[in-house]
């Protein structure tokens, strides 16, 4: 009789644990979840910060070492932009690029001012692909664009920023 008390006695015990451990991971997995989702959002917002500078933005460089070179020195350039309201628009400017003297990739201003047609050409097609409204709002974008592309094209970060300046639309 003691035996069979007992059994029933850990039968009940066992199927209490059972119901308590549903009704605990019924509550507490929904809860994780969130926890976890909300915990990756987070990561991904800090990687994505920690990399920007490295791939598109422009490198943190001591002015003393910067060198600017200006790309179709005396003129600016004038860019057909791209046709969003049926009106032709453009953009007239002048561009520079900064250079990183102490880079160890960095020879002189020449490797750029001897590859100024294509460095022309280059920034003429990321220009031209944009709308007058993207000229407007978003030229840091178009900026780190150009500069993302020279960099592939000189497969290197010697060149620290592009710069636009004196720029005129119509």
């Amino acid at each position: 009789m003691k035996k069979n008390l007992m059994s029933v006695l850990i039968l009940a015990l066992v199927l209490a644990n059972l119901i308590l451990t549903a009704i605990l991971m019924i509550s507490v997995v929904p809860q994780s979840k969130k926890a976890n989702e909300l915990i990756t959002k987070v990561c991904s917002a800090i990687d994505l910060e920690l990399e920007s500078g490295k791939e598109e933005g422009a490198i943190n460089v001591p002015i003393e070492q910067i060198e600017e070179v200006k790309i179709s020195e005396g003129e600016k350039m004038t860019i057909n932009l791209k046709n969003t309201d049926g009106k032709d628009h453009y953009v007239m400017m002048s561009v520079s690029v900064t250079l990183d003297t102490k880079h160890e990739d960095y020879t002189d201003a020449k490797a750029i001012t001897n590859k100024e047609g294509i460095i022309k050409d280059e920034i003429n097609k990321i220009v031209s692909s944009h709308s007058i409204d993207d000229m407007r709002n978003d030229t840091k974008g178009i900026q780190n664009e150009i500069l993302k592309s020279l960099r592939k094209m000189y497969d290197s970060d010697f060149i620290v920023s592009v710069v636009f300046s004196d720029i005129n639309y119509q």
